[in-house]
């Protein structure tokens, strides 16, 4: 016997299409005169490369008000362009996202979501981080959380390093001292496991600080996460535990692999977004018709293969975070970065980060 299929109404297979259309592309206008083809997202990740509320926000602010950007391909070093008419949602990553608060009302003025992926570490004490103090951290964190809902803000431990002087349980010890807190003000907590011989620029950044680490063997990542989950109970953080980019199946203990550009975070944080909706195949209710949600056929392709992130357009540019963590995967160098942050000083109004 043939595979019977279930038969589509019209409707559901317009919002299929719609929502194979998270990305669309569209002719604009640059500052200069050009007329260049630029690609339209729906979702912005801003971003993975770099810290831009940290360290861009003033920019990232000035090119939604002017409509584009532009972004350099890391692979092939091509320039391409993206406009923000279709954008709905951003998708912001950082260790210091204060200066983004001050933008906040703008987006809600434009009608755009957003939820924060804030990295909120704690390795102070060991000098891998040049960010500012953690009860600034803490406190930035919490005026988020008041500002946007706990489900907009997602605690990030990321990556759980082991070196000469943090083992596993120095870091279980420092987040129990986070997550006492953390548990009020966010619903969400992700981690990593330090990869660091896939990332030859991980490696070449902690060799030349002399870091003395070691790679995670997979019993100990099982220790680790059967640990955090009883935490999680014990300690009543209540918190949803998830993996970022992690091969290692945790399920045993609670913990799935995670989505931080997550589709259904995403649909329940813009529910009031009719355009976000239907580009996402979400469609309204209606009588015995349910609308597609987004597959994962949806997934970001241009992510790791154990990356579930659906597809968004990272508008960000390596080389060009002043944090210069020692783990870093996004930076080469220190002088490079610095050389490219006074670029960007020199022109803060260019289309991209690095002109």
């Amino acid at each position: 016997m043939g595979t019977v299929r279930e038969q589509q109404s019209p409707m559901q297979l317009l919002w299929k299409a719609r929502a194979m259309s998270l990305i669309e592309y569209t002719s604009i206008r640059t500052e200069d005169g050009q007329t260049v083809r630029a690609r339209a997202p729906l979702v912005i990740s801003a971003s993975r490369r770099t810290d831009i509320p940290a360290f861009h926000a003033d920019w990232f602010f000035a090119r939604l008000a002017k409509g584009y950007l532009a972004t350099l391909n890391p692979f092939n070093g091509a320039r391409s362009y993206v406009s923000f008419e279709r954008t709905r949602f951003v998708v912001f990553w950082s260790k210091n996202p204060r200066p983004l608060e001050r933008y906040l009302p703008l987006l809600r003025e434009k009608g755009i979501g957003c939820l924060v992926q804030y990295t909120l570490n704690d390795y102070e004490e060991d000098g891998l981080e040049r960010v500012p103090e953690l009860g600034f951290r803490l406190e930035t964190f919490r005026q988020l959380s008041s500002e946007l809902g706990r489900d907009a803000v997602v605690w990030r431990f990321d990556p759980l390093l082991l070196t000469k002087t943090v083992s596993v349980e120095t870091l279980l010890a420092r987040i129990i001292a986070l997550g006492d807190i953390l548990k009020d003000w966010t619903k969400r907590l992700v981690f990593s496991f330090a990869d660091i011989a896939t990332y030859r620029k991980v490696r070449n950044n902690l060799a030349r600080f002399g870091v003395a680490y070691r790679e995670w063997s997979e019993e100990e990542m099982r220790e680790f996460a059967k640990r955090l989950a009883e935490l999680n109970r014990e300690r009543s953080w209540n918190l949803e535990l998830a993996t970022c980019g992690e091969e290692v199946d945790l399920s045993a203990y609670g913990i799935g692999h995670g989505r931080c550009i997550d589709p259904e975070l995403v649909v329940r944080l813009a529910s009031g977004d009719k355009d976000l909706l239907r580009g996402m195949g979400q469609g309204p209710a209606l009588p015995g018709i349910t609308p597609p949600l987004l597959s994962a056929a949806r997934k970001d392709r241009g992510q790791r293969p154990s990356c579930g992130c659906m597809q968004a357009v990272d508008v960000g540019e390596y080389n060009t975070c002043p944090h210069l963590c020692r783990y870093c995967y996004a930076n080469t160098s220190e002088k490079s970065v610095l050389a490219n942050f006074e670029r960007h000083r020199e022109h803060p109004g260019a289309p991209m980060l690095v002109w």
